[in-house]
């Protein structure tokens, strides 16, 4: 399934208005068709409903569909067995989804406000059916086929013209129910000479238009047979920086965890920042700093990328300069499966929380 434009018919929306210094809500419900009821449609008439539930009468001409000066924030709830959902650590969505905006120097959207509003929103859809319902079946491969909520929170610019900064946005937060992120077959990666972030850029914010080398980079990786592609540091480029929309960690030799060190061209990462905690708890050195990609050939074991969509994605070879080095013999490493058993497990409530991440809704 992985990501699809099935959207739910329960919108959130705030603008904020400059004149009273405060964000006006509503609710955007596009109509009232329960789950059931759409699934009985045929595919023509469903295309109708979701292409109604894809528009918001918002101003099309802005800062945001020109210049791509807006942000976003990829968050997911997960049905768990007593019927209920689980928030994964929204609170950091919140904070992150907070300096995005004011990185953009746009007006910051309050975490608390965040935070009720997704709880809310999540409720609503509820009522109509369109929460996936826990299956027992996920635990056999460890939830990598499970189904979730993945909510998308973002900024979007009032009607605006010519190059500027948005003094009244939109926040918008919709969702649709997703599984598996990355397609089944190789997990091979390869260096990419396109640079994804400059230093004193925007690389720290998740904002719209850092993913536009993403996408390409990617989009030539897979036409080349991989799965996915990683960037390096655009001044000496020898410092490997992220995948394609993850952060990346590398298994050494002497059994030490190591990941690039946070800066202006590398997002803190939700999933990065919690499998660093999992990993320390284990009591694993985790090291946070410039790893060249000369070291990763010579001393890396294990080599996994991790996000909110994929979570942990092992990754069985890295190519670079028409060389393939492989880890592990191709297989998943152990202590990236320990960890996404752990997280999933966590996230999915079959594993206590013993960190107090989760949110029940």
């Amino acid at each position: 399934m992985a990501f699809n434009l099935s959207m739910y018919p329960v919108s959130y929306i705030a603008q904020y208005n400059p004149a009273t210094n405060t964000w006006d809500e509503s609710w955007y419900q596009a109509d009232s068709i329960t789950k059931d009821s759409l699934d009985a449609m045929s595919e023509a008439e469903q295309s109708k409903v979701y292409a109604k539930r894809n528009t918001f009468n918002l101003p099309l001409i802005n800062y945001t569909t020109q210049y791509a000066m807006g942000c976003f924030e990829g968050m997911k709830a997960y049905p768990q067995k007593d019927g209920s959902l689980s928030l994964f650590r929204p609170d950091r969505n919140a904070a992150r989804f907070n300096a995005s905006m004011k990185g953009l120097y746009a007006p910051a959207f309050p975490q608390d406000r965040y935070l009720a509003a997704s709880i809310e929103f999540l409720k609503r859809n509820r009522e109509l059916g369109y929460i996936p319902s826990y299956d027992p079946n996920w635990e056999k491969d460890t939830f990598a086929s499970a189904s979730a909520v993945y909510m998308r929170p973002f900024m979007y610019s009032e009607g605006a013209i010519g190059v500027g900064i948005s003094k009244a946005p939109y926040v918008i937060i919709s969702a649709t129910t997703v599984s598996s992120y990355f397609k089944g077959g190789n997990t091979k990666a390869v260096i990419t000479n396109r640079i994804r972030a400059t230093p004193n850029g925007t690389g720290w914010i998740k904002c719209a238009a850092n993913y536009i080398p993403s996408a390409l980079a990617k989009k030539e990786a897979e036409e080349q047979g991989y799965m996915e592609v990683i960037f390096l540091d655009a001044v000496k480029r020898k410092f490997v920086e992220e995948g394609s929309s993850c952060n990346i960690f590398f298994r050494l030799k002497n059994g030490r965890l190591v990941t690039p060190a946070l800066g202006d061209t590398i997002l803190p990462g939700i999933t990065r920042e919690s499998i660093i905690a999992l990993a320390r708890k284990e009591g694993i050195t985790v090291e946070e700093r410039a790893i060249s990609i000369q070291e990763v050939t010579r001393s890396c074991v294990e080599c996994f990328v991790t996000g909110t969509a994929a979570g942990i994605t092992p990754i069985e070879s890295i190519t670079w300069k028409n060389r393939e080095y492989v880890f592990n013999n191709r297989r998943p490493g152990e202590l990236g499966s320990r960890l996404q058993s752990t997280l999933k497990g966590t996230q999915y409530g079959t594993i206590a929380d013993t960190l107090s991440w989760t949110v029940r809704v």
